[in-house]
């Protein structure tokens, strides 16, 4: 079919009541998108035959109870093969819809405000973003991950294709790209909020901003260029497969189409807000705006509305009026204007405005390259009529504007006081929600801040190198420490004394363990048999490897040297040594713990930090006993356990501390109270320890990797999906800096053990990237055990 290179109004779909908020292209029927608004509801529209090129609701959506804001597609799959549609809305949920229903499937509950924003990746992967400030994962039906670090509202999230990445754009101004649930990177640049986000591919994507400008990014970090040609805010985007061209929407009224980089036509809408675009597989365009109506436009010759269609868009966009304060025209001086032979002359691009006096009105031209003329836009009228005024006093306070809100007809007025560096929509929802009014209102309230303080730029702005959490110093973990490198002993720098350093930690020799390389375990023998060896695990990995006469040693070695307000008494010394030989020689003659002396232990391991370690080996042992794990882990005592080892884990802390805190509540795992303390912090214990992998400390990455692996083990046969994605996520997460083989090995396991013969795990685990991540893992060969287990693990995740 013939092409015009340009865009031309194909169609006009009214249908909603209220603005058209969100748009995506569907997969089935074929041509067919859907559309959602504020008045509620969601559309799908399917196209019609020939000759008449519009198209036709098939049907309506209902489920939400307020507006609807976004919507994406989640891609065909064995169970739905024509695909769902996720919406999200103003009351806080999602609602999933199959192709031919017009009530959700299931509803997604869990953010704590307004939905704004919908991706889908791989294997039904859904990934949503709130005004709560957070971003959540979703898959079959449940919320696997919550995504924090954005000081305000999300307003854009995206899944790359690949590698698991995920991306979030927020009204803080920043981008951030999350991987296993963790932000690698903070993108910074735009100067107000981030509103949209696009994929290019695995290593681009656009982002677009009320800045007015939109910027390419590769996912390293680097912004390769900025694009410039927007008058206002920037809403939405959408990329050409061609991967290079893209269109892009606005509070400007426009809609823009990019070639090569430059913005090559502008189409104006007879609307002020165009929220969305998509475009369709035919590479026609689809726009929503805040008239309610849909707007589709194509290059395709034989698609074109017919002239009588077109003449009637033109006249609507010439009706329009425009306030030269809202619009892109700046000060007007009537005065200065031309007459209507500046329309003589030719425009010098494509979308080039011009203002032109007729009279006592001021028009609005626009210049049109395929029809080689000026075509009107609409009449410049007065400005707003708003009240504000700079430093106003309001309840006591100083605001930059006050605003005068009237919302009913004849009822009473309301006060909106309002500072520049505040969210506008924020604002917005707090003004609502005071004064018991209609969330409905919402976009209505927003918009007219936004209009009235134009100019000003909204929030503070981010300082260079602070830290997007808190906004202070940033510390990188392992950069300053001066922590060992692999292979130095992390307590003295010396041999005398390094416990648990054997080959062999957890397990006895003689056993057919690939844990311990001992006894009859060979690769030979797992290539001759179909039984996987390796995972699930489920009994615990425990560090037993003790010398308890150099512990003791190293611990009066200490003492001799320690402040005078630090020596512990002889006494003390004592009941250390009973208590470590009680529950390290098990054959000595020996009575078990006392309660005293557990306490001792407990109070010695407050012991100053540059000293502690040889107390915490202590601890690391005792806690396998029952009675000392009964007692440190019980329901009392337990909390605290659990919170002094983590002070000991601070990344900033010492590599000793933090390896012998990670062996002892791996060492918990032997007990049944320390196995349900550690299943009750996990979330706390777990995140924090992965805080750790970027330590380079081979002990303190197999210490981790061992606590991983008890978690999981844990979790195997349960039910509690968010529990297993938190140790996908960590074990995704550490194995990129984990280089240790034996650490590495037991990653490996742990993974194993969380998606073994649990079919969500494994599609979290794929949409995570694990796949392609353990893959180079395959082919080690030492040790073999590494390769074989990899091998059984991407099996899993066929």
């Amino acid at each position: 079919m013939a092409s015009l290179n340009s865009y031309k109004l194909r169609c006009s779909i009214p249908g909603h009541e209220m603005d058209v908020r969100g748009l995506a292209s569907a997969v089935f029927p074929e041509g067919a998108f859907v559309s959602v608004s504020r008045d509620r509801t969601g559309r799908v529209w399917v196209p019609n035959s020939s000759p008449d090129q519009g198209f036709t609701e098939m049907h309506s959506m209902s489920g939400h109870s307020n507006f609807v804001s976004c919507v994406c597609i989640i891609a065909p799959s064995e169970t739905y093969p024509r695909g769902l549609i996720a919406t999200g809305g103003n009351d806080n949920n999602i609602c999933v819809f199959t192709m031919d229903q017009s009530q959700p499937l299931f509803t997604l509950t869990g953010h704590k405000n307004t939905v704004c924003t919908l991706s889908s990746g791989k294997f039904g992967t859904l990934l949503s973003g709130s005004w709560d400030t957070t971003a959540k994962v979703w898959l079959n039906e449940k919320c696997m991950m919550t995504l924090q670090g954005h000081s305000a509202a999300v307003w854009a999230v995206v899944i790359l294709p690949e590698q698991g990445l995920m991306l979030s754009g927020s009204a803080d101004k920043t981008i951030k790209l999350w991987k296993a649930g963790r932000c690698e990177k903070t993108f910074t640049g735009h100067e107000d909020c981030v509103r949209g986000l696009a994929v290019i591919s695995n290593i681009e994507f656009f982002s677009c901003s009320n800045d007015t400008s939109i910027r390419r990014w590769l996912v390293t970090g680097e912004c390769v260029q900025v694009y410039y040609s927007h008058t206002n805010y920037i809403y939405s985007l959408a990329v050409f497969p061609n991967g290079q061209d893209f269109i892009s929407t606005g509070e400007d009224r426009t809609l823009r189409i990019w070639r090569q980089g430059e913005c090559s036509q502008t189409i104006r809408l007879p609307a002020q807000s165009v929220w969305c675009c998509c475009i369709l597989p035919n590479g026609d365009i689809a726009i929503g705006a805040s008239d309610g109506i849909i707007r589709v436009f194509t290059e395709a010759e034989d698609r074109i509305a017919s002239a009588e269609d077109l003449q009637a868009f033109e006249d609507e966009l010439a009706k329009t009026t425009i306030d030269p304060k809202t619009g892109d025209f700046g000060d007007i001086k009537m005065e200065d204007l031309p007459g209507r032979e500046h329309l003589v002359e030719p425009g010098n691009r494509d979308g080039q405005t011009r203002l032109i006096k007729d009279g006592q009105k001021v028009e609005a031209y626009q210049w049109s390259v395929s029809d080689d003329r000026w075509m009107k836009i609409g009449d410049v009228v007065g400005g707003s009529n708003q009240q504000t005024s700079k430093n106003v006093m309001y309840e006591g306070k100083e605001y930059d504007y006050v605003f005068t809100i009237d919302v009913n007809e004849g009822g009473p007025s309301m006060k909106l006081p309002y500072n520049v560096s505040e969210d506008p929509w924020l604002t917005a929802h707090n003004f609502l929600q005071k004064n018991d009014l209609s969330p409905m209102f919402l976009d209505q309230v927003a918009n007219f801040i936004i209009e009235n303080t134009k100019g000003h730029v909204v929030g503070p702005a981010q300082p260079a190198g602070g830290d997007p959490f808190t906004g202070g110093a940033r510390y990188i973990p392992g950069a300053s420490d001066g922590g060992p490198g692999f292979g130095a002993d992390p307590f003295t720098g010396s041999g005398r004394y390094i416990p648990g350093s054997g080959p062999n930690p957890s397990a006895p020799s003689g056993v057919a363990d690939p844990f311990t390389g001992g006894g009859a375990y060979s690769s030979a023998a797992l290539r001759q048999t179909a039984t996987n060896i390796y995972f699930p695990k489920t009994d615990g990995v425990t560090f037993e490897q003790a010398n308890s006469s150099q512990i003791i040693a190293k611990v009066k070695e200490l003492n001799g040297g320690a402040p005078p307000e630090h020596k512990l008494s002889e006494e003390i010394l004592e009941s250390l040594q009973r208590l470590l030989v009680s529950v390290s020689e098990p054959n000595s003659s020996m009575s078990p713990p006392s309660i005293q002396e557990i306490s001792v232990l407990w109070k010695a391991s407050h012991w100053p930090e540059d000293l502690v370690f040889p107390i915490l080996d202590i601890m690391r042992l005792a806690v396998r006993h029952p009675q000392v794990n009964e007692t440190l882990c019980g329901e009392a005592e337990g909390v605290q356990l659990c919170n002094h080892l983590l002070s000991l884990m601070r990344p900033e802390g010492r590599p000793a501390n933090q390896m012998l805190a990670l062996r002892t509540l791996c060492n918990c795992f032997s007990g049944r109270h320390g196995r349900a303390l550690l299943m009750a912090q996990r979330e706390t214990v777990l995140s924090h320890a992965a805080d750790l992998a970027t330590i380079c400390n081979k002990n303190i990455h197999v210490a981790l990797a061992t606590l991983l692996l008890n978690y999981a083990g844990c979790l195997h046969g349960q039910p509690d999906l968010e529990a297993k994605a938190q140790c996908l996520s960590v074990a995704s997460r550490a194995l990129e800096t984990v280089q240790d083989k034996e650490a590495v090995f037991r990653l490996l396991v742990a993974l194993g053990t969380t998606v073994a013969s649990d079919q969500t795990a494994q599609d979290l685990a794929r949409s995570l990237g694990v796949n392609s991540q353990i893959s180079k893992y395959s082919s080690v060969s030492d040790p073999s055990k590494v390769a074989e287990c990899c091998q059984l693990v991407l099996k899993e995740l066929q």
